[in-house]
């Protein structure tokens, strides 16, 4: 705003927000719409962060392989994010690495889609949820079909996490390792208690 940008916020969720926002695109011939649901040039630039964590493990002497796999844990809204860095990963350490996604117990979109196969065509009010979570950010109610499609084969698994749990691991973060990130970024965070069992490279996406 204070750079003369027209800032519109809407009162709906997430979902709604995008579908208003992509009709007034239509309509003026010099907007570029940033389609978050259903870009591939977006979906190719979240990839790019698997070349950036691939070169960190290298640094580090890191190799991951069959004795030794990648588990990463990504915070998913709409997916082209999670989606994206999970493409990007399958491609550079193809089975040796096992994605998961996070979602808030009250907006497990990406789940719901995926398990039904009806992706975008299905939303969390369909089943009674209420979209309501402090992950704001996770906070939508229908998944991107265009990842949801692709990641059918290449999703190792979808967990679902509460609000008293994201607050909890906010304070815990915060308390141990000095690091603030809000409740959205921590939803990663459950994954390696859940996986405790398998050796390898944990990875939480924050």
């Amino acid at each position: 705003r204070q750079n003369g940008v027209n800032v519109v916020e809407h009162l709906s969720d997430y979902s709604s927000a995008v579908e208003k926002a992509r009709a007034v695109c239509l309509n003026n011939p010099k907007a570029y719409f940033v389609d978050d649901e259903n870009s591939q040039l977006l979906f190719a630039g979240y990839a790019v962060a698997a070349l950036e964590l691939k070169q960190q493990f290298d640094e580090c002497g890191i190799v991951i392989e069959s004795d030794n796999p990648l588990y990463v844990y990504l915070p998913c809204g709409v997916g082209g994010g999670p989606g994206g860095i999970t493409f990007g990963l399958k491609s550079i350490f193809g089975e040796h690495v096992h994605c998961y996604f996070a979602e808030p117990i009250q907006s497990p979109a990406m789940l719901l889609g995926l398990m039904t196969k009806q992706h975008n065509n299905i939303s969390v009010y369909d089943i009674g949820l209420r979209n309501r979570t402090e992950a704001d950010g996770l906070a939508v109610a229908r998944p991107s079909k265009f990842v949801g499609r692709l990641m059918e084969k290449l999703l190792a698994g979808v967990y679902t996490i509460d609000d008293r749990e994201l607050l909890q691991l906010m304070k815990d973060l915060y308390d141990s390792e000095g690091i603030f990130l809000e409740p959205s970024a921590l939803a990663g965070m459950k994954g390696p208690v859940l996986q405790a069992d398998k050796e390898g490279v944990h990875v939480v996406w924050a």
